[in-house]
């Protein structure tokens, strides 16, 4: 990937960041930085009842060097949690587990709408109407959490 589609280096002045958009069987990832409060999808990752490849996980991370990681939080429409909710939360207690960062939930109710919306008049998506959107979810969540961090009062 040439230098200028990647966020700047580890030890820069604006953080990156990764982001992931939690499910059962797969798992969307994004990469941003908080200067711009912009991000990009990277790829869809499988996952097996929610366990992800841990070792392409730790590729990722290895890839980026990530400041911190940012989840999806998947809830019901009135803000309750369920069972991927927490399969969720198990997933981000790993990932600070093992890789030692910061790890952040966002709420995602819209993120798969907002996703969709955004390919709407993607020719790729016309001729693959069935292509994951995970990516492009985990691409909202984390522009979501960076414009959260940009302007908390909103």
């Amino acid at each position: 990937m040439p230098d200028s589609a990647r966020p700047e280096p580890a030890g820069k002045t604006a953080p990156t960041c990764l982001g992931f958009d939690f499910g059962m069987r797969r798992i969307g990832v994004a990469a941003g930085q908080a200067l711009t409060a912009t991000a990009r999808p990277l790829e869809v990752l499988p996952a097996r009842d929610g366990i992800p490849d841990w070792d392409r996980i730790a590729g990722i991370i290895e890839e980026w060097r990530p400041d911190l990681i940012v989840v999806g939080l998947p809830l019901n429409a009135d803000g309750s949690e369920h069972e991927v909710t927490r399969a969720a939360r198990r997933f981000m207690n790993r990932l600070q587990g093992r890789f030692g960062l910061p790890v952040h939930a966002v709420d995602e109710r819209l993120s798969s709408a907002e996703a969709a919306s955004r390919l709407r008049g993607d020719n790729a998506r016309k001729a693959r109407p069935d292509a994951p959107l995970d990516h492009i979810a985990a691409q909202v969540i984390l522009e979501t959490w960076l414009e959260q961090q940009r302007n908390p009062s909103a």
